[in-house]
């Protein structure tokens, strides 16, 4: 679909060297540079930038650099580069930020239960941490083992890859190109971007709402694709609904 641009090409360049650089040094770069859990001892700050640059696996990070390949530069060349750098970065803290509003909403509940059961705060949270270490979830008498789970697996599971900046660029370009027909593999029918893409937000929303994996993995950070699918739209809707502010941007 055209040449890459500049930023593209360096968002690229900057994904492959992070997954190489994972690959290379394990678990001491997740632990760093993954977003964790802002109650665990591992979170920092800096994870909301720097966990859009990680992957937890090569098809992961092949889908979301094929997809950058495909329609960001499309989309740099019809809105600018400023601009550009602007929704993509955008759009991965948003999808950072309702991942973690997701995450407390799943872990409030079963540490609320665990205080209620007369537990002390400390003895949960060495619990939690045990779990990092060593994957095993300890369970406490007169809390339900499911509310536990989703304590425990909010406060260990880090967010990791560029899929909420993605999804942005995604929801931007069927804003810009709503009827530019696309295809999908194997299926040799052209359906139009702002159906294709649309179809393809509301779907993770399903997964989102219903816990049920259609697309992906099943540790797949739905509330992050539509938070990041979220502001992408809602961003470039409002620089259209604004043309004249455009020169100020490129």
């Amino acid at each position: 679909m055209g040449r890459i641009t500049e930023t593209v090409k360096v968002l690229l360049i900057a994904n492959i060297l992070f997954f190489v650089g994972s690959q290379i040094s394990g678990d001491y770069t997740l632990k760093i540079l993954a977003l964790w859990f802002p109650e665990n001892d591992n979170f920092g700050v800096w994870q909301l930038v720097t966990h859009m640059f990680m992957h937890g696996g090569v098809s992961h990070i092949v889908f979301n650099m094929f997809a950058l390949y495909m329609f960001g530069s499309v989309l740099e060349q019809a809105i600018g580069k400023n601009r550009f750098i602007f929704l993509y970065f955008s759009s991965g803290l948003a999808a950072a930020g309702l991942q973690i509003l997701f995450s407390y909403l799943d872990f409030n509940p079963g540490f609320q239960a665990c205080i209620d059961a007369g537990i002390d705060p400390a003895t949960v949270y060495q619990s939690l941490e045990k779990a990092v270490q060593t994957n095993q979830y300890q369970f406490f008498s007169g809390v339900s083992q499911e509310m536990v789970v989703q304590m425990t697996d909010a406060y260990v599971t880090p967010m990791v890859g560029a899929s909420g900046a993605i999804f942005g660029v995604l929801a931007a370009f069927a804003v810009v190109y709503p009827n530019l027909p696309l295809y999908i593999m194997f299926i040799p029918i052209p359906i139009k971007a702002k159906y294709l893409i649309g179809g393809y937000f509301l779907l993770n929303v399903y997964s989102a709402v219903t816990g049920m994996t259609l697309l992906g993995p099943s540790n797949t950070a739905y509330w992050a694709h539509i938070g990041g699918a979220v502001i992408g739209f809602v961003t470039m809707w409002y620089w259209q609904k604004n043309q004249f502010n455009q020169n100020r941007w490129n």
